[in-house]
């Protein structure tokens, strides 16, 4: 515990505001030595060596020419190099860029008008920070009416300062707006804290009991001696993430990032002899906004290392909003990345080469983005959020050039995937659409495109905000002939990607999460990749998507070997098989049975289950309606038809905490996100209905977890 102030001195640059007097009169009764500074007598000696905390509680505007923090920054700078805290409230925290410890500033300073309730949404990653040692939850309202100036982050992110809190109005959580923000200024600390709060007006009695406790505890955390918290950089620091928020529901060997939120699947490339993995990833908390790239690596497809963030927005360049998503290609021994950068309402094609062996370095193109603007002999589909719906990026190497395909939507006809072609990557020359879809069937924007060729059979795989669509066909003159269609994946699946590894492609896609933002946020974490899959073409010209062959290696205890089991109509046998991280293998003869029905995350009295059903109708379900007790959570059905191709219909499941992924007959999957809360969700069992049936073949195996205890073994050798 962090001891409270003994001396606080309170900034001011002239006379006192009606607010900035009833904050020093609140902090009298607080700290043992609270005195009136202000920031001209700070360029006395030692005037602040008196002072653990130097606190500057500002409402009004103030304009950069008139900062007095800039003006004396210096003083504050000593000040906190010999160990000294320093606390900015409401509009003083927009100045922070004035100190030698941040470069970018909050973007969203202002006067706020509080109606209800309002304040910060703390994040659970920093649930035992000592702002916050004497307050319970994580949703602290510190203010209930009034305009207020304020700051806070929204667009960007400081470049230096670990953001600890959003912010919530009433019952509603807004974490893209973020006002809370620790800094290390070690041996020292500042932590700024731009949320509405006031001290010069009635308020709630529990609102200003919860004010007065957060701002004693901010206080004590920047008191000397404290050290704020810093975004992690390195191994140790990630895995100190994941052991702070593991839990029952998250998942154990899908990969996760450390903490905070996961979109996408990016640069998927083996590099030295190392499969690297790059994801859509927030810092900021588990929400969509502020998109850097996580990155991570693995030996063997299975087990991951986490590695710092590869790419992060530049304040003052194209990808200023968002590092979104693209590809990674060899260029002729340079690794490169394709992306796309998001700039206010523009998006754009940005690149980026690697910069060490690790490919933890990268350096930008100095000339991004390198396509300044979408086509203009098409319609590209403008939105409220884009001025042209035109971002992700597949990239490869035929016929002498570089190709790419980029995924927008068309005005009145639907979502298409743009071809364009390339001598060095960094000059493009637009070569007309590859595919345009039906907008009622196919949807109105097709993101993250893939096209891969799998021997004869060219796969074109596109997300539509819903479903992933894939088209198998062929190229023809630069255009792509549809022979067959369908939906990769019929569940919780979005945006996959591929790598090429040698005779195979290996494809990741991400399983969002099946539970509102409320139950993200206070999990601290969202979102997870699926095992890795490898696409191929049968003989009889169809897909075929199977678990890459490494995810055997998970395999830690075998429960059941071959078994089989024969079920009457009605009857309903438990497996001597329990757990969350399981796999499930078995074939199932209908007979004459009308369904049968596997059953797991099972309780005891079967209140709470997810159950996998198959029916005579060619059917397959998830059932998903008893599969928690959280209210918070999707308690819904998801089918897809599985034709007889062969009886019996082949079967793998896999079980993982959050997750249950389903392959049949070696063709079709359908991955859903479950949450069951009680410890004793644990069992497994098999029914059948209107008849008998034979389930055959029976295995399963106790799964380990998908992280490395150990750094990975580093050669700079390509």
């Amino acid at each position: 515990m962090t001891d409270p102030p003994d001396a606080v001195g309170f900034l001011h640059d002239g006379s006192r505001s009606a607010e900035q007097t009833a904050a020093l009169e609140w902090l009298d009764g607080t700290a043992a030595a609270a005195e009136p500074v202000r920031f001209d007598a700070l360029a006395d000696a030692g005037a602040a060596d008196r002072f653990d905390v130097l606190w500057w509680h500002r409402e009004a505007p103030l304009e950069a020419s008139q900062s007095p923090l800039a003006t004396h920054a210096s003083a504050v700078e000593r000040h906190l190099a010999s160990g000294g805290g320093l606390l900015l409230t409401l509009r003083a925290m927009a100045d922070v860029d004035a100190l030698e410890v941040e470069t970018v500033p909050p973007d969203a300073v202002g006067a706020e008008t509080v109606t209800e309730p309002s304040g910060v949404l703390w994040r659970r990653l920093h649930d035992d920070h000592p702002a916050v040692e004497a307050l319970d939850g994580l949703r602290l309202h510190l203010c209930d009416r009034g305009a207020v100036g304020a700051a806070a982050y929204e667009s960007v992110l400081p470049a230096r300062g670990e953001v600890l809190a959003s912010t919530v109005r009433a019952d509603h959580d807004l974490p893209h707006r973020m006002p809370v923000v620790g800094w290390d200024a070690a041996p020292g600390s500042v932590l700024g804290v731009g949320a509405p709060l006031a001290f010069d007006r009635p308020a709630a009695e529990a609102v200003a009991a919860t004010r007065d406790r957060l701002l004693a505890g901010c206080l004590s955390a920047v008191a000397d001696g404290a050290r704020a918290p810093s975004r992690p950089r390195d191994a140790d620091g990630m895995a100190a993430m994941r052991r702070k928020l593991d839990a029952d529901d998250r998942p154990a060997y899908h990969f996760t990032a450390p903490a905070n939120w996961l979109n996408d699947p990016n640069g998927l490339i083996r590099w030295n002899g190392r499969y690297h993995v790059f994801y859509q990833y927030n810092p900021a908390g588990p929400f969509h906004n502020t998109i850097h790239w996580g990155h991570a690596t693995s030996e063997d497809l299975v087990r991951w290392h986490d590695e710092p963030v590869a790419l992060s927005p530049s304040p003052d360049g194209p990808d200023r909003d968002g590092c979104w998503s693209g590809c990674a290609v060899d260029d002729g021994g340079t690794p490169t990345l394709l992306y796309t950068g998001g700039d206010g309402r523009r998006q754009l094609p940005c690149l980026a080469t690697g910069a060490d062996a690790d490919l933890r370095r990268w350096e930008k193109h100095p000339d991004n983005p390198v396509i300044e603007a979408p086509p203009s002999d098409v319609d590209v589909l403008e939105t409220e959020h884009w001025e042209a719906e035109f971002r992700d990026h597949c990239v490869w190497r035929e016929s002498g050039r570089w190709q790419q395909i980029i995924g927008t939507g068309l005005v009145d006809r639907g979502g298409a995937a743009l071809r364009y072609s390339s001598e060095d990557l960094r000059e493009w020359r637009y070569e007309g659409p590859l595919l345009v879809g039906e907008w009622a069937s196919d949807g109105t924007v097709w993101e993250c495109p893939e096209l891969l060729d799998l021997g004869g059979r060219r796969l074109l795989h596109v997300s539509n905000y819903e479903d992933v669509i894939y088209f198998l066909g062929r190229l023809e003159d630069g255009r792509f002939a549809v022979d067959r269609q369908g939906t990769l994946d019929h569940g919780d699946f979005y945006a996959p990607q591929s790598l090429h590894d040698g005779d195979r492609h290996v494809t990741f896609g991400w399983l969002p999460e099946a539970r509102d933002l409320d139950a993200q946020w206070d999990a601290g974490w969202s979102g997870a990749l699926s095992l890795p899959r490898v696409l191929s073409v049968g003989p009889d010209g169809d897909l075929r998507q199977r678990p890459a062959r490494e995810v055997e290696r998970l395999r830690t205890e075998r429960l059941l070997d071959g078994a089989t089991r024969e079920l009457s109509a009605g009857e309903r046998r438990r497996l001597d098989v329990a757990g969350r991280t399981l796999e499930l293998d078995l074939e199932v003869a209908l007979r004459d049975a009308t369904t049968v029905e596997l059953s797991v995350f099972e309780s005891p009295d079967r209140a709470e289950r997810t159950v996998v059903r198959y029916g005579n109708d060619g059917e397959l379900v998830v059932d998903r309606t008893a599969a928690s007790d959280d209210p918070r959570v999707t308690a819904d059905t998801q089918r897809m038809a599985v034709p007889p191709y062969d009886e019996p219909l082949s079967l793998r499941c896999f079980l993982d905490r959050s997750v249950l992924e389903l392959y049949a007959n070696g063709r079709h999957c359908l991955t859903s996100r479950v949450y069951p809360t009680r410890d004793d969700s644990v069992g497994v069992s098999l029914a059948a209905d209107g008849g008998r049936a034979t389930v055959d073949d029976l295995s399963a195996w106790r799964l380990g977890d998908g992280y490395s205890r150990s750094p990975p073994v580093r050669d700079d050798r390509r």
